[in-house]
């Protein structure tokens, strides 16, 4: 029969290492931590299903001037909600348009801008109708363009490798009686053990493009962290070209709650990630429209779905790390979009109060206050004050609200709202500013709001390359 002191199970050994980390003496070895203040800049944008123009300038509504730390840009209905884009057809060339726009507005004071019109990386490729049934390029590969680190590297684990060490030294040193393949059972498996992540942004290019690419991304001053489109919904992240080198564990899931519930016309991407030691989540949205009675009730069901459905998968190489799985485990969390919620009033009344810019009386008639403060929905989430005008239903290429008109039908009239939102949740993140656009592009106003976030980071690590 085996020594009892040798049967070691995978809870013990957790217990032991945990308590280990604890330890005063253990602490006194780790780094300190030190915290590091970062400007985030976060719009939403629902734009009609309008693909973007050359004409489209995004340098207003980015506040390039003010060079934030991160871009956060989300955009709801950047392709029709027709059957074809829902059901059959993913049509990513509007996605691919509103990249290279993005990246053309973030860096079009680096240097290589001049010698290429404005715009960095490839040009947007257009298809013609004849060729809708063939395969078109991947957002994948065309937003590797815009990336200053290869994707994989953002998703690798690099947990408290400095922790993880001293943790096995010690426990090896204090527990010499424990066979060493027991203390591996408890998650301090060394980097020869794991296998290589398959890299699937390796493609064959030219000798020739590969140095041009390289030219460009050396010359940009923000990258592109992460990209992922849901039939109408895009989401796109870009961080200062210095501290995408420490970003870890990013992860992106998407939720349906379109048709029947399963369909992506409706529904939310989250992106989460890992900067430095603190775990950030980004959620678009485009929650269940209609402005009938009970239509809230739908909206608030998207929510709790949404925060019930979204998971990330486990990417972490030890078993005592807390990298998080759900979007309200994150340190800093923010969720923007069209979350469609309206004014509990009738047009005309809700008209008369807008005529006499009534805000307070409006906003207490916001379904989406009406049902936080009810307890109903987004409990333990913040917003902040609104001091702008309801952001739908304009006409097109209009200040008019859609119905102000005599020319325009009245089914195409909407009750004024506050659709487009942004929402946070945790601490350490506070919030400057919190306005609306006025591009007429679409029948929506995009919204923005200027966060000012704490970053944990280890004293000492802050300049350290990944390799």
């Amino acid at each position: 029969m085996s020594d009892p002191l040798y049967i070691f199970n995978k809870s013990q050994s957790e217990i032991v290492v945990e308590s280990l980390l604890a330890s005063s003496n253990l602490r006194s070895s780790m780094p300190t931590q030190q915290l590091q203040s970062l400007r985030v800049f976060v719009a939403t944008w629902n734009v009609g299903g309008k693909s973007p123009h050359s004409g489209l300038d995004l340098d207003a509504l980015l506040h390039v001037h003010s060079e934030y730390d991160i871009y956060v840009l989300g955009f709801q209905e950047i392709v029709p909600l027709n059957a074809g884009n829902v059901l059959v057809l993913g049509d990513n060339e509007p996605a691919a348009k509103w990249l290279a726009m993005i990246n053309q507005s973030l860096n079009k004071s680096s240097p290589s801008s001049s010698s290429s019109g404005g715009r960095l990386g490839p040009k947007t490729p257009s298809f013609g109708a004849g060729s809708m049934f063939f395969a078109k390029p991947s957002l994948k590969k065309i937003s590797e363009s815009f990336r200053t680190e290869c994707r994989r590297k953002l998703k690798i684990c690099n947990c408290s490798s400095f922790s993880e060490e001293i943790a096995k030294k010690y426990v090896r040193e204090s527990c010499f009686r424990c066979p060493e393949s027991l203390v591996n059972q408890a998650g301090l498996l060394s980097d020869d053990d794991e296998e290589e992540e398959e890299d699937d942004d390796d493609d064959e290019e030219g000798g020739g493009n590969v140095a041009s690419l390289v030219s460009n991304q050396m010359m940009m001053k923000y990258g592109l962290v992460a990209s992922k489109q849901m039939v109408g919904i895009f989401l796109t992240v870009w961080m200062r070209k210095e501290l995408i080198q420490h970003v870890t564990h990013l992860r992106i899931s998407c939720v349906t709650r379109g048709i029947m519930g399963c369909l992506g016309n409706k529904g939310c991407i989250a992106v989460s990630l890992q900067l430095y030691k603190t775990s950030f989540c980004f959620i678009c949205s485009h929650l269940a429209s209609g402005e009938r009675e009970g239509d809230e009730r739908r909206r608030n069901s998207d929510v709790i779905e949404i925060l019930k459905n979204t998971t990330f998968p486990r990417i972490c190489r030890t078993s005592f790390t807390r990298v998080p799985d759900r979007i309200t485990k994150h340190d800093r969390v923010i969720w923007l979009g069209d979350l469609n919620y309206r004014i509990a009033l009738s047009y005309s009344e809700t008209k008369t109060l807008l005529d006499k810019n009534a805000w307070d009386t409006l906003l207490n008639k916001d379904q989406l206050k009406i049902e936080r403060d009810a307890g109903r929905v987004f409990k333990g989430w913040h917003e902040g004050k609104i001091f702008f005008a309801p952001t739908y239903k304009y006409s097109y290429n209009s200040d008019a609200y859609a119905g102000d008109t005599t020319k325009e039908k009245k089914n195409k009239r909407r009750t004024p709202a506050w659709c487009d939102r942004i929402l946070w949740h945790g601490d350490g993140i506070r919030q400057f500013s919190y306005v609306r656009g006025e591009s007429r592009f679409s029948d929506h106003r995009p919204v923005c709001a200027v966060f000012v976030v704490n970053v944990e980071v280890c004293e000492g690590k802050t300049g350290t390359r990944r390799q």
